[in-house]
């Protein structure tokens, strides 16, 4: 087992990254604030896995909820049956929220963790590789609205996050080539060593060699505990961590989150990012040709499956939570293992980024 930190004062956490940890209660026993615990999960990774914490804690019907699985599902509608689920049961606010599954899952029990009797806390146990290595860290927790993703949420740091590295034995290829866009992110936006070291280990990566995928989720949470260390509430460096996400999370809105995974939506980004980097004279087109054989080698999409209207997706990404003043800002990159937030490109950059995916 490996265990970094999240320097944050009274607030810091660890993050427990290693096989095996769903079997080692302990771990997070001694970190919690009272006896009482309540499991949220989904209908897919519940049955799985909640077992052995049921019994460490003996959880009860009452203490399990287990929502709808899918993106779709990230709504204030099924946040709601979380809480109507805590008031009816009558949970106080020294209650405790496992928060056992993906991205969405870990969002939503956050979302709900950081709302209930004005806060609760929570801890983060992620099942998926974009999990571990991206949304169980830093505490952001939020819901999807129709006009835009995590538009509504809150910053409510965990007690810990558990990652057990077998659960990713069970994902589905797509999923987790879907995590490995995160992982790329980091090597593109902090560690040009890592991203090669990456392009060296694309193949053991997507066998699920265990040493490989421990030293991938381990770097990556460093990167990110290092960032929110920083700047927990996104107000300068930690915007970049949304390298591709603003190009992403149009992808998603206008596809209505149907038909693609996140990670999919921001390895599509994280191209468009390298190209228009390119087109403004940061990277070579060498650059682009690394970040776009990587993505391939860890088998991830290019491009949607359908051809989507770019002023569609110009209109959403207008709606992302880095607009300032009407002025939309992207993260860009100067070199690959740097990058800046910036609002200087030309509307005719942008649209000539987008021609090369979206139609007009």
């Amino acid at each position: 087992m490996k265990t970094l930190h999240v320097d944050l004062g009274a607030r810091s956490y660890p993050i427990y990254i290693g096989p095996g940890l769903l079997e080692r209660p302990e771990l997070i026993r001694e970190l919690l604030p009272g006896p009482e615990l309540v499991l949220v999960s989904n209908e897919t990774v519940g049955p799985l896995y909640r077992k052995p914490i049921q019994q460490a804690f003996g959880l009860g019907a009452e203490a399990i909820i287990e929502l709808p699985d899918g993106e779709r599902f990230k709504t204030l509608e099924t946040l709601n049956q979380v809480f109507d689920h805590l008031l009816e049961n009558r949970f106080s606010r020294k209650t405790t929220l496992l928060a056992l599954g993906g991205g969405v899952v870990g969002d939503m029990a956050g979302f709900a963790a950081a709302s209930y009797q004005r806060g609760v806390p929570f801890v983060q146990i992620p099942t998926t590789l974009l999990a571990q290595v991206d949304s169980s860290v830093g505490g952001k927790t939020a819901v999807n609205h129709r006009l835009g993703k995590n538009m509504i949420g809150a910053f409510h740091q965990p007690l810990a996050v558990l990652a057990d590295t077998n659960t990713l034995q069970t994902l589905p290829k797509r999923e987790f080539a879907a995590g490995l866009a995160e992982v790329i992110k980091y090597g593109l936006i902090a560690d040009a060593e890592f991203f090669a070291w990456l392009e060296s280990n694309a193949a053991a990566l997507c066998a699920k060699e265990p040493a490989a995928l421990e030293h991938a989720i381990a770097r990556s949470c460093a990167i990110k505990a290092d960032i929110v260390a920083r700047d927990e509430t996104e107000q300068g460096q930690r915007a970049l961590l949304n390298l591709g996400h603003t190009f992403g999370h149009a992808v998603e809105a206008v596809m209505q989150y149907r038909g693609i995974l996140h990670g999919e939506a921001v390895a599509i980004g994280m191209l468009l990012a390298a190209k228009m980097s390119a087109l403004l004279g940061a990277l070579t087109e060498s650059d682009v040709a690394r970040v776009q054989a990587l993505l391939q080698a860890c088998e991830l999409p290019l491009a949607p499956a359908e051809k989507l209207p770019l002023q569609s997706i110009k209109e959403a990404m207008l709606l992302d939570k880095k607009v300032v003043a009407g002025s939309l800002r992207l993260i860009l990159l100067d070199t690959i293992g740097t990058a800046r937030v910036t609002a200087d490109f030309s509307e005719a950059s942008l649209d000539a980024t987008l021609a090369t995916v979206f139609k007009h």
